[in-house]
């Protein structure tokens, strides 16, 4: 199961890495602008947590995107220790243009299984994954 698991996700993730390639971004990139095109303006901190990396990383992304001027960051008011990411326009720009065609490249990936197929791995997946994350502990 592992290995047949880890392969497919391998596949997967190299055939959206090259897609994403095409718009001129990486994949962690365009994680971080379809999160805040999402979500809106959101902690760095909460941004790392759903896109399951390190702060590390995050400012590492943020700070090529921002160079690019596709993102911004905002010191909290309140607590100066809470950074914000915001798209500026130009970023919002660039994922309104690119996402409703990756939209079409992940259900075309996905098309091997019907829709009935696709909703039973989904669950498989997420019991499996719950599974694991409460029976294992770092350290």
């Amino acid at each position: 199961m592992w290995v047949s698991l880890a392969r497919c996700y391998a596949t997967y993730s190299r055939a959206v890495s090259s897609k994403i390639n095409e718009y001129g971004l990486t994949a962690p990139q365009f994680g971080v602008l379809e999160a805040l095109y999402h979500l809106g303006p959101i902690t760095l901190g909460d941004l790392a947590g759903k896109l399951l990396v390190t702060g590390g990383n995050i400012t590492y992304v943020m700070n090529r995107l921002e160079l690019d001027g596709l993102v911004s960051r905002d010191r909290s008011g309140e607590d100066r220790r809470v950074v914000h990411a915001r798209l500026t326009p130009a970023g919002r720009a660039v994922i309104a243009s690119v996402f409703p065609g990756h939209v079409e490249f992940i259900e075309a990936l996905g098309s091997a299984l019907d829709p009935e197929e696709q909703d039973t791995l989904r669950a498989l997946l997420k019991k499996l994954g719950l599974a694991v994350s409460e029976g294992y502990q770092e350290g």
